[in-house]
Parts: structure tokens; sequence; C-alpha cells
């Protein structure tokens, strides 16, 4: 039976951590870090995820600012906003929500977006940085995988390790971390050939395909690593995740459960990042 990787408890104790650093920064140099988040548009889940944050930035003691744009804004002028923002010293990070509406281009909203606040770490200058490991960011979900991970005290150097999927925000960067950690690095995608060969052959399994329960008992090595991404809704309204946890729990020797695993995270180190901005920005070391 898998040991569970709480992401929850993971979470709580970066937020306590970064909620720390805050009130000395604010203490010593009277410096309050602040978030800026656009959601252009009414989707739902979006919605959700802008709430989220902004209720994490007040447990932080951030300062949270929020810009609800219409369904009907062109580029041109949320790339206006977006360069407001940049020239804001009083904002260390920004976020614009995707998915963004069609007719916008979301690369270029990335790429409008100052490096230093892109605490998204979307932007190529950022992608680049994360390739050669000189990196002030990491994508938010992707550092959260690691820092699950080192809660466990799972060794990563000299392991297979497996990437189910390659998205720019999740599985390209997972790679990159993993294969920065001196772990053997393998990513799938669709055009895989005979999967479940390669997946069994990994230590480590992350699984980021956006697909549920995907990932079936017979994919799995006995004692291997499963850390499952996803986050899906089934018709009956439960949320699962790409992982079949009942199949897939007896073969593991750790697992993330979903809720409560990798999802937790995702914010969490964004306020890390977000902290990480506002001391970068105004000169400060650790």
């Amino acid at each position: 039976m898998a040991k569970l990787i709480d992401g929850k408890a993971v979470s709580a104790q970066v937020k306590e951590q970064v909620r720390i650093e805050t009130a000395e920064l604010m203490a010593k140099h009277g410096i309050q870090p602040s978030l800026a988040v656009v959601i252009v548009g009414s989707d739902p889940a979006s919605r959700v995820y802008v709430n989220n944050k902004k209720k994490a930035c007040e447990a932080m003691g951030f300062k949270s600012l929020e810009y609800a744009l219409p369904e009907e804004t062109t580029q041109e002028e949320l790339v206006a906003l977006v360069k407001k923002m940049n020239a804001d010293p009083e904002i260390n990070g920004i976020l614009v929500q995707l998915p963004v509406p069609k007719h916008i281009n979301d690369m270029a909203i990335i790429k409008a977006i100052n490096p230093k606040k892109d605490v998204d770490a979307f932007h190529p200058e950022n992608v680049g940085r994360i390739a050669i490991g000189e990196f002030k960011f990491l994508p938010c979900t992707p550092a959260g995988v690691m820092a699950l991970i080192d809660s466990a005290g799972i060794e990563v150097a000299g392991k297979n390790c497996v990437v189910i999927g390659r998205s720019n925000i999740v599985g390209k960067p997972m790679g990159m971390l993993l294969m920065h950690r001196n772990g053997t690095v393998t990513v799938c995608h669709s055009y895989t050939k005979d999967l479940a060969s390669i997946t069994r052959q990994a230590d480590i399994l992350v699984a980021t395909v956006g697909k549920p329960n995907f990932v079936t008992g017979d994919m799995v090595k006995e004692g291997a690593v499963v850390i499952d991404v996803g986050i899906n809704r089934l018709d009956n309204g439960k949320l699962c995740g790409d992982v079949n946890f009942a199949e897939v729990e007896p073969k593991a020797s750790y697992i993330t459960p979903v809720p409560g695993g990798v999802g937790p995270m995702t914010i969490a180190m964004l306020m890390r990042n977000t902290l990480t901005a506002a001391k970068l920005q105004n000169g400060i070391k650790d």
C-alpha cells in the first residue's frame, strides 16, 4: 500500500513560511508584496482560481489587485494594461489568468509581461532560464511537484523519471526540473508508441495528460512514486486525477491523491514566486 503525499499539509507549510518572511519584509523594509491578477471574460473555473489566489494573497499579507475585463476586450487593450502594470513599481507579480478568449493570442500576452514580474514563469526568457538551470522563478505546478517529492524524502538522482504530457505549463518544465536533479527523464505524449512499456520502467511517474483515470495499474511498476497532476470532473460531479487511484495505489510506494495532492501546491508556489519577485525588485537578498 502506497504512502500518501499530502499536498494540503505541504502547501500549508510553504504558505506559513511565506507569511513569516512577508511579515519580516514589511517590518524591516516596509515592503508589501503585491500580485495583480487579470481575468478576461466570465469562465467559471477561471473565476474560482482567481478568487482562490485573492484569498491566498490576503492570508500571506500581500496586496492583491484584480482586473476583471469583459469578454470583448481586445488583445491591444490587454497588452496595454500589462505594459501599464509593468511600469508600476507597486506591482511585483503579474498573472493573466488562462485561458483567455479565443480572439486573444495568449503567447502575445505572456511575452508582454516583464520577465521579472512573470510569477507564472511562462515568459520565454524565464523558460530559457529554467532550461539552463539559472532561474529566478519556476512554473508553479512543476515547482509544487518537486516540493512534494522533497517532502517525502524521495531521491531523484539516478532514477528513471517518466512524464506523461508535454505542455509548456507542466510537462516540459517538469521534465527539465527532474533532469536538473539528475533524473533520467523520458517525456511521453500522444505520438509515443507503446506507452505502457515506457511507464512501467518509471521509478518516478508524473501524469499530466488531462484525461481521467488514464494511468491504470498495468502501466505502473511495483514500488514506483506516482505523482498525479490531473484534475478532471466526472459526469457525476466528482473530481478525479489522471491516475486510476484504486488500481495504482496498491502498487505504488508513494502517490498523490486528487483532490488534495498537487492542486494545493500550485497556489502555494505562486505565493512563493510573488515574494521572491518583491525581494528581487527591491534588491533584497535572503
